[in-house]
Protein backbone atom coordinates (compact mmCIF):
# COMPACT_ATOMS: atom_id res chain seq x y z
CA UNK A 1 0.00 0.00 0.00
CA UNK A 2 1.20 3.72 -1.12
CA UNK A 3 1.23 5.70 2.41
CA UNK A 4 2.40 9.44 3.38
CA UNK A 5 1.94 12.74 3.35
CA UNK A 6 -1.59 14.09 1.29
CA UNK A 7 -1.17 17.43 2.05
CA UNK A 8 0.94 19.62 4.24
CA UNK A 9 0.47 23.84 5.23
CA UNK A 10 2.69 25.74 7.92
CA UNK A 11 1.57 28.64 9.96
CA UNK A 12 4.39 30.74 10.83
CA UNK A 13 2.47 33.64 13.22
CA UNK A 14 1.57 37.38 12.71
CA UNK A 15 4.82 38.80 13.86
CA UNK A 16 8.78 38.79 12.70
CA UNK A 17 11.72 40.53 13.73
CA UNK A 18 15.04 40.27 12.10
CA UNK A 19 17.83 37.82 14.54
CA UNK A 20 20.21 40.76 13.93
CA UNK A 21 18.21 43.04 15.94
CA UNK A 22 17.79 40.42 18.92
CA UNK A 23 21.54 40.58 18.76
CA UNK A 24 21.91 43.89 18.56
CA UNK A 25 19.26 44.73 21.25
CA UNK A 26 20.89 42.34 23.55
CA UNK A 27 24.44 43.06 23.29
CA UNK A 28 24.95 39.51 21.77
CA UNK A 29 28.89 39.15 20.40
CA UNK A 30 27.82 39.68 16.35
CA UNK A 31 31.11 37.53 15.70
CA UNK A 32 28.89 34.59 16.40
CA UNK A 33 25.98 35.86 14.29
CA UNK A 34 26.43 34.41 10.83
CA UNK A 35 26.97 31.13 12.30
CA UNK A 36 23.44 30.64 13.01
CA UNK A 37 22.11 31.00 9.23
CA UNK A 38 18.89 33.24 10.82
CA UNK A 39 17.79 35.57 8.86
CA UNK A 40 14.03 36.47 10.92
CA UNK A 41 12.51 34.87 13.61
CA UNK A 42 8.92 34.78 13.61
CA UNK A 43 7.39 36.04 16.89
CA UNK A 44 3.32 35.03 18.45
CA UNK A 45 1.31 37.40 20.77
CA UNK A 46 -0.90 36.88 23.56
CA UNK A 47 -3.99 36.04 21.51
CA UNK A 48 -1.99 33.09 20.13
CA UNK A 49 -1.33 29.64 21.62
CA UNK A 50 -0.43 25.82 20.30
CA UNK A 51 -4.27 25.55 19.48
CA UNK A 52 -4.58 28.79 17.55
CA UNK A 53 -1.48 27.50 15.45
CA UNK A 54 -2.48 24.49 15.03
CA UNK A 55 -5.89 25.33 13.56
CA UNK A 56 -4.93 27.78 11.15
CA UNK A 57 -2.23 25.74 9.62
CA UNK A 58 -4.41 22.86 9.18
CA UNK A 59 -7.90 24.71 8.72
CA UNK A 60 -6.65 25.56 4.78
CA UNK A 61 -6.02 21.42 4.50
CA UNK A 62 -9.64 20.87 5.75
CA UNK A 63 -11.15 23.89 4.01
CA UNK A 64 -10.16 21.97 0.75
CA UNK A 65 -11.17 18.52 1.00
CA UNK A 66 -15.17 17.52 0.20
CA UNK A 67 -17.39 16.65 3.14
CA UNK A 68 -17.06 13.02 2.37
CA UNK A 69 -13.09 13.36 2.62
CA UNK A 70 -13.57 15.33 6.04
CA UNK A 71 -15.64 12.58 7.55
CA UNK A 72 -12.94 10.24 6.69
CA UNK A 73 -10.59 11.36 9.06
CA UNK A 74 -10.53 9.10 11.84
CA UNK A 75 -7.39 10.08 13.73
CA UNK A 76 -6.36 13.54 14.93
CA UNK A 77 -2.84 13.28 16.98
CA UNK A 78 -1.53 16.42 17.84
CA UNK A 79 2.21 16.97 18.76
CA UNK A 80 3.95 19.71 21.01
CA UNK A 81 5.89 20.25 24.19
CA UNK A 82 3.41 23.86 24.47
CA UNK A 83 0.68 22.01 25.85
CA UNK A 84 -1.84 24.25 27.68
CA UNK A 85 -3.52 21.67 30.09
CA UNK A 86 -1.35 17.88 32.29
CA UNK A 87 -4.54 16.20 31.22
CA UNK A 88 -6.72 17.63 28.49
CA UNK A 89 -5.17 17.01 24.95
CA UNK A 90 -4.70 20.09 22.55
CA UNK A 91 -5.99 17.15 20.20
CA UNK A 92 -9.65 18.40 21.37
CA UNK A 93 -9.68 22.08 20.85
CA UNK A 94 -8.25 21.28 17.56
CA UNK A 95 -10.69 18.72 16.61
CA UNK A 96 -13.95 21.03 17.45
CA UNK A 97 -12.42 23.85 15.67
CA UNK A 98 -12.00 22.34 12.77
CA UNK A 99 -15.19 20.54 12.65
CA UNK A 100 -14.50 17.01 12.31
CA UNK A 101 -16.29 14.46 12.67
CA UNK A 102 -16.89 12.58 16.32
CA UNK A 103 -16.15 9.30 15.28
CA UNK A 104 -12.24 9.96 15.58
CA UNK A 105 -9.85 9.27 17.58
CA UNK A 106 -7.85 12.60 19.45
CA UNK A 107 -4.95 12.41 21.77
CA UNK A 108 -1.58 14.26 22.03
CA UNK A 109 2.11 13.32 22.11
CA UNK A 110 5.46 14.70 23.46
CA UNK A 111 8.68 14.22 22.51
CA UNK A 112 10.31 17.37 22.10
CA UNK A 113 11.17 18.28 18.61
CA UNK A 114 10.56 14.20 17.62
CA UNK A 115 7.02 14.29 18.57
CA UNK A 116 6.04 15.20 15.01
CA UNK A 117 7.68 12.41 13.35
CA UNK A 118 6.60 9.96 15.77
CA UNK A 119 2.87 11.38 15.07
CA UNK A 120 3.76 11.11 11.42
CA UNK A 121 4.89 7.29 11.43
CA UNK A 122 1.91 6.57 13.98
CA UNK A 123 -0.43 7.72 11.75
CA UNK A 124 1.12 6.29 8.29
CA UNK A 125 1.23 2.70 10.55
CA UNK A 126 -2.77 3.22 11.02
CA UNK A 127 -3.28 4.08 7.54
CA UNK A 128 -1.34 0.87 6.25
CA UNK A 129 -2.86 -1.26 8.91
CA UNK A 130 -5.98 -1.33 6.99
CA UNK A 131 -8.21 -1.14 9.43
CA UNK A 132 -10.23 1.31 8.43
CA UNK A 133 -9.91 1.68 4.79
CA UNK A 134 -9.90 4.73 2.88
CA UNK A 135 -9.57 6.54 6.25
CA UNK A 136 -7.18 9.69 6.96
CA UNK A 137 -5.26 10.79 10.09
CA UNK A 138 -4.59 14.12 10.77
CA UNK A 139 -1.05 15.01 12.33
CA UNK A 140 -0.75 18.42 13.76
CA UNK A 141 2.73 19.37 14.95
CA UNK A 142 2.43 22.75 17.35
CA UNK A 143 4.74 24.74 19.33
CA UNK A 144 5.27 28.13 21.06
CA UNK A 145 8.69 29.37 22.26
CA UNK A 146 8.66 29.77 25.90
CA UNK A 147 9.52 33.11 27.72
CA UNK A 148 13.03 32.69 26.60
CA UNK A 149 15.71 33.91 29.15
CA UNK A 150 16.87 37.10 27.26
CA UNK A 151 20.27 38.53 26.41
CA UNK A 152 21.06 34.16 25.58
CA UNK A 153 22.39 33.05 22.33
CA UNK A 154 18.81 30.74 22.11
CA UNK A 155 16.65 33.49 21.64
CA UNK A 156 16.88 34.78 18.47
CA UNK A 157 16.38 31.46 17.33
CA UNK A 158 13.48 30.26 19.64
CA UNK A 159 9.93 30.64 17.44
CA UNK A 160 6.47 29.77 16.97
CA UNK A 161 4.66 27.80 14.07
CA UNK A 162 2.46 24.99 13.31
CA UNK A 163 2.68 22.39 10.59
CA UNK A 164 -0.31 20.27 9.51
CA UNK A 165 -0.20 17.16 8.19
CA UNK A 166 -3.11 15.44 6.40
CA UNK A 167 -1.97 10.95 6.48
CA UNK A 168 -3.66 8.80 3.51
CA UNK A 169 -3.09 6.08 0.71
CA UNK A 170 -3.11 8.93 -1.22
CA UNK A 171 0.36 10.65 -0.96
CA UNK A 172 0.45 13.51 -3.07
CA UNK A 173 3.36 15.76 -1.32
CA UNK A 174 5.37 12.60 0.65
CA UNK A 175 5.23 8.83 -0.30
CA UNK A 176 7.21 6.96 2.27
CA UNK A 177 9.45 4.33 1.53
CA UNK A 178 7.04 2.40 4.35
CA UNK A 179 9.34 0.36 6.80
CA UNK A 180 12.86 1.88 5.68
CA UNK A 181 13.77 3.57 8.74
CA UNK A 182 16.41 3.85 11.53
CA UNK A 183 15.76 5.15 14.90
CA UNK A 184 18.18 6.07 18.42
CA UNK A 185 17.06 6.75 21.50
CA UNK A 186 18.58 7.19 24.82
CA UNK A 187 17.71 9.68 27.91
CA UNK A 188 19.93 12.78 27.69
CA UNK A 189 19.72 16.08 29.69
CA UNK A 190 20.22 18.14 26.88
CA UNK A 191 17.54 20.69 26.80
CA UNK A 192 14.16 20.42 28.63
CA UNK A 193 11.29 22.66 29.89
CA UNK A 194 11.23 22.02 33.44
CA UNK A 195 8.88 24.77 34.54
CA UNK A 196 6.30 26.70 32.32
CA UNK A 197 8.69 29.64 31.84
CA UNK A 198 11.74 28.18 31.43
CA UNK A 199 13.00 26.27 28.12
CA UNK A 200 17.08 25.62 29.55
CA UNK A 201 19.69 23.07 28.75
CA UNK A 202 23.15 22.40 27.46
CA UNK A 203 23.76 23.70 23.67
CA UNK A 204 27.10 21.78 23.67
CA UNK A 205 25.37 18.92 24.88
CA UNK A 206 22.46 18.96 22.51
CA UNK A 207 24.64 19.61 19.73
CA UNK A 208 26.79 16.76 20.66
CA UNK A 209 23.41 14.22 20.75
CA UNK A 210 22.16 15.98 17.92
CA UNK A 211 25.18 14.16 15.69
CA UNK A 212 25.49 11.38 17.76
CA UNK A 213 21.68 9.98 16.99
CA UNK A 214 22.32 11.33 13.12
CA UNK A 215 25.09 9.27 12.74
CA UNK A 216 23.63 6.45 14.49
CA UNK A 217 19.85 6.86 12.82
CA UNK A 218 21.91 6.51 9.43
CA UNK A 219 23.58 3.57 10.38
CA UNK A 220 20.26 1.80 11.62
CA UNK A 221 18.63 2.85 8.44
CA UNK A 222 21.33 1.17 6.74
CA UNK A 223 21.69 -1.56 8.28
CA UNK A 224 17.43 -2.28 7.26
CA UNK A 225 17.67 -0.85 3.54
CA UNK A 226 20.24 -2.94 1.20
CA UNK A 227 22.57 -0.56 -1.16
CA UNK A 228 22.48 2.68 0.67
CA UNK A 229 24.82 5.52 -0.61
CA UNK A 230 24.72 8.44 1.41
CA UNK A 231 24.89 10.69 -2.35
CA UNK A 232 24.09 8.57 -4.48
CA UNK A 233 20.21 6.96 -2.93
CA UNK A 234 19.28 10.36 -1.42
CA UNK A 235 18.63 13.04 -4.02
CA UNK A 236 17.90 15.69 -1.26
CA UNK A 237 18.15 16.05 2.53
CA UNK A 238 16.23 17.45 5.12
CA UNK A 239 17.06 17.42 8.53
CA UNK A 240 15.87 18.92 12.12
CA UNK A 241 16.50 22.49 12.11
CA UNK A 242 17.00 24.59 15.31
CA UNK A 243 19.03 26.73 13.08
CA UNK A 244 20.54 26.75 9.55
CA UNK A 245 24.19 26.45 11.08
CA UNK A 246 23.47 23.62 13.10
CA UNK A 247 22.29 21.57 10.12
CA UNK A 248 25.10 22.70 7.64
CA UNK A 249 27.71 20.64 10.71
CA UNK A 250 25.84 17.61 10.64
CA UNK A 251 25.88 17.49 6.94
CA UNK A 252 29.58 17.83 6.90
CA UNK A 253 30.22 15.49 9.72
CA UNK A 254 27.89 12.82 7.85
CA UNK A 255 29.63 13.17 4.30
CA UNK A 256 33.04 13.26 6.39
CA UNK A 257 32.48 10.23 7.90
CA UNK A 258 30.42 8.39 5.21
CA UNK A 259 32.42 9.81 1.77
CA UNK A 260 35.77 10.92 3.15
CA UNK A 261 34.85 14.43 0.81
CA UNK A 262 36.46 17.66 1.95
CA UNK A 263 36.66 21.22 1.33
CA UNK A 264 34.81 22.29 -1.68
CA UNK A 265 33.03 19.10 -2.82
CA UNK A 266 31.36 18.98 0.93
CA UNK A 267 29.83 22.59 0.20
CA UNK A 268 28.95 21.80 -3.32
CA UNK A 269 26.87 19.06 -1.58
CA UNK A 270 25.35 20.88 0.85
CA UNK A 271 24.23 23.52 -1.83
CA UNK A 272 22.43 21.40 -4.20
CA UNK A 273 20.94 18.85 -1.19
CA UNK A 274 20.46 20.33 1.73
CA UNK A 275 20.14 24.17 1.13
CA UNK A 276 16.99 24.24 -0.35
CA UNK A 277 15.26 22.83 2.93
CA UNK A 278 16.40 25.65 4.64
CA UNK A 279 15.15 29.18 3.15
CA UNK A 280 11.70 29.14 5.17
CA UNK A 281 13.60 27.98 8.65
CA UNK A 282 15.63 31.15 8.14
CA UNK A 283 12.96 33.33 7.87
CA UNK A 284 11.09 31.67 11.22
CA UNK A 285 13.41 30.12 13.44
CA UNK A 286 13.34 27.08 15.81
CA UNK A 287 9.26 25.79 15.42
CA UNK A 288 10.40 22.30 17.74
CA UNK A 289 8.01 19.33 16.77
CA UNK A 290 7.11 21.49 13.50
CA UNK A 291 10.58 22.48 12.19
CA UNK A 292 11.75 19.13 10.09
CA UNK A 293 8.57 19.88 8.30
CA UNK A 294 9.16 22.99 7.19
CA UNK A 295 12.29 21.93 6.20
CA UNK A 296 10.37 19.80 3.94
CA UNK A 297 7.85 22.41 2.75
CA UNK A 298 11.09 24.83 1.89
CA UNK A 299 13.05 21.46 0.22
CA UNK A 300 9.66 20.77 -1.98
CA UNK A 301 8.79 24.99 -2.86
CA UNK A 302 12.35 25.66 -3.64
CA UNK A 303 14.20 22.45 -5.16
CA UNK A 304 14.33 21.59 -8.53
CA UNK A 305 11.69 18.43 -8.68
CA UNK A 306 11.20 17.91 -12.66
CA UNK A 307 11.04 14.23 -11.57
CA UNK A 308 10.57 11.96 -8.80
CA UNK A 309 13.08 12.64 -6.25
CA UNK A 310 13.81 10.59 -2.94
CA UNK A 311 14.70 12.33 0.51
CA UNK A 312 16.63 11.35 3.37
CA UNK A 313 14.83 12.94 6.49
CA UNK A 314 16.40 13.01 9.92
CA UNK A 315 14.35 13.93 13.06
CA UNK A 316 15.67 14.19 16.46
CA UNK A 317 13.83 15.69 19.58
CA UNK A 318 15.61 16.82 23.40
CA UNK A 319 15.78 13.91 25.53
CA UNK A 320 16.28 11.91 22.95
CA UNK A 321 15.00 10.49 20.20
CA UNK A 322 15.88 10.24 16.91
CA UNK A 323 14.94 8.81 13.03
CA UNK A 324 15.96 8.73 9.88
CA UNK A 325 13.90 7.75 7.22
CA UNK A 326 12.69 8.28 3.45
CA UNK A 327 10.40 9.11 1.24
CA UNK A 328 9.57 9.93 -2.33
CA UNK A 329 8.71 13.92 -3.94
CA UNK A 330 7.05 14.59 -7.47
CA UNK A 331 5.96 17.28 -9.49
CA UNK A 332 2.74 16.84 -7.96
CA UNK A 333 4.38 17.52 -4.41
CA UNK A 334 5.16 21.32 -5.49
CA UNK A 335 1.66 21.79 -7.27
CA UNK A 336 0.28 20.57 -3.87
CA UNK A 337 2.06 22.76 -1.85
CA UNK A 338 1.98 25.57 -4.25
CA UNK A 339 -1.90 26.10 -3.51
CA UNK A 340 -0.95 26.74 0.52
CA UNK A 341 1.35 29.76 -0.77
CA UNK A 342 3.62 29.65 2.42
CA UNK A 343 6.10 32.62 0.90
CA UNK A 344 3.05 34.92 0.92
CA UNK A 345 1.82 33.76 4.46
CA UNK A 346 5.36 34.78 5.80
CA UNK A 347 5.84 37.74 4.02
CA UNK A 348 2.38 39.33 5.35
CA UNK A 349 4.12 38.92 9.35
CA UNK A 350 4.42 42.62 11.39
CA UNK A 351 7.76 43.47 11.13
CA UNK A 352 8.66 44.61 14.56
CA UNK A 353 11.26 46.91 16.12
CA UNK A 354 13.27 45.58 18.99
CA UNK A 355 10.85 47.97 21.65
CA UNK A 356 7.40 46.26 20.32
CA UNK A 357 9.20 42.84 19.96
CA UNK A 358 10.46 43.52 23.41
CA UNK A 359 7.15 44.12 25.61
CA UNK A 360 5.26 41.70 23.58
CA UNK A 361 7.74 39.24 25.58
CA UNK A 362 6.84 40.97 28.45
CA UNK A 363 2.53 40.73 27.46
CA UNK A 364 2.94 37.03 26.65
CA UNK A 365 4.66 36.33 30.37
CA UNK A 366 1.40 37.04 31.78
CA UNK A 367 0.05 33.88 29.57
CA UNK A 368 2.09 31.24 30.91
CA UNK A 369 0.43 27.55 31.51
CA UNK A 370 -1.83 27.62 34.32
CA UNK A 371 -3.92 30.27 33.86
CA UNK A 372 -7.64 30.22 35.24
CA UNK A 373 -9.66 33.40 34.61
CA UNK A 374 -7.97 35.95 32.21
CA UNK A 375 -9.45 37.95 28.83
CA UNK A 376 -6.63 38.72 26.20
CA UNK A 377 -6.48 42.57 26.06
CA UNK A 378 -6.22 42.87 22.31
CA UNK A 379 -5.49 46.68 23.03
CA UNK A 380 -1.77 45.64 24.31
CA UNK A 381 -0.84 44.59 20.55
CA UNK A 382 -3.39 46.21 18.39
CA UNK A 383 -0.36 46.93 15.77
CA UNK A 384 0.16 43.28 15.23
CA UNK A 385 -3.39 42.44 15.03
CA UNK A 386 -4.69 44.87 13.02
CA UNK A 387 -2.24 43.98 10.62
CA UNK A 388 -2.01 40.54 10.48
CA UNK A 389 -5.27 39.31 12.02
CA UNK A 390 -8.27 41.70 11.43
CA UNK A 391 -11.02 40.72 9.15
CA UNK A 392 -8.48 37.65 7.79
CA UNK A 393 -10.71 34.28 9.49
CA UNK A 394 -7.29 33.35 11.73
CA UNK A 395 -8.15 31.44 15.10
CA UNK A 396 -7.11 33.57 17.85
CA UNK A 397 -7.75 32.90 21.72
CA UNK A 398 -10.21 35.69 23.53
CA UNK A 399 -10.12 34.65 26.90
CA UNK A 400 -9.80 31.73 29.35
CA UNK A 401 -12.95 30.98 31.80
CA UNK A 402 -12.44 28.71 34.97
CA UNK A 403 -9.08 26.85 32.87
CA UNK A 404 -11.28 26.47 29.83
CA UNK A 405 -10.04 28.13 26.29
CA UNK A 406 -12.67 29.95 24.48
CA UNK A 407 -11.53 31.01 20.80
CA UNK A 408 -13.29 32.66 17.89
CA UNK A 409 -12.20 33.64 14.34
CA UNK A 410 -10.48 36.78 14.10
Amino acid sequence: MRVGIESINFYGGPAVIPARSIFEGRGLDLSRFDNLMMDRKSVGVACEDAVTGGVNAAKPIIDALSEEDKSRIELVITASESGVDFGKSLSTYIHDYLGLSRHCRLFELKQACYGGTAGLHMAACFIASGASPGAKALVIATDVARAAAKSTYGEPTQAVGAVAMLISDNPEILELDFGATGQYSYEVMDTCRPLPEIETGNPDLSLLSYLDCLENAYKNYKEKVDGVHFQETFDYLAFHTPFGGMVKGAHRKLIHDELKLRGAAVQQDFDKRVAPSLTYGMQVGNVYSAALYLSLCSLIDQADIADYRRVGLFSYGSGCSSEFYSGVITPESVRKLSAMNIQAQLDSRYELSFEEYDDILDQNVEWLFGIRDKKVDFSAFSQVYDHFFKGKGYLVLTEVDDFHRKYAWS
